[in-house]
């Protein structure tokens, strides 16, 4: 699979979607269309974890004391 990044695997995922809505492909395709669209959806699942994993941590970050940064 290529790299992608969050709003292009989401983009990829609704290009699916529109296609797999047409009806215009044969079973095989249309099987390996799906299984993209289902790595795809676990890449942006995993994507958004981590990125609310991080808010988390930044969170829990103390505060700096603005007499500290200078």
């Amino acid at each position: 699979m290529e790299q992608y990044t969050l709003d292009t695997a989401m983009s990829r995922i609704k290009e699916i979607t529109a296609l797999l809505e047409q009806n215009a492909f044969d079973l095989e395709m249309s099987m390996k269309l799906y299984e993209e669209g289902v790595h795809l959806i676990k890449f942006c699942n995993t994507a958004l974890n981590n990125a609310r994993q991080r808010i988390t941590e930044l969170s829990a970050l103390p505060e700096e004391d603005e007499s500290d940064v200078q």
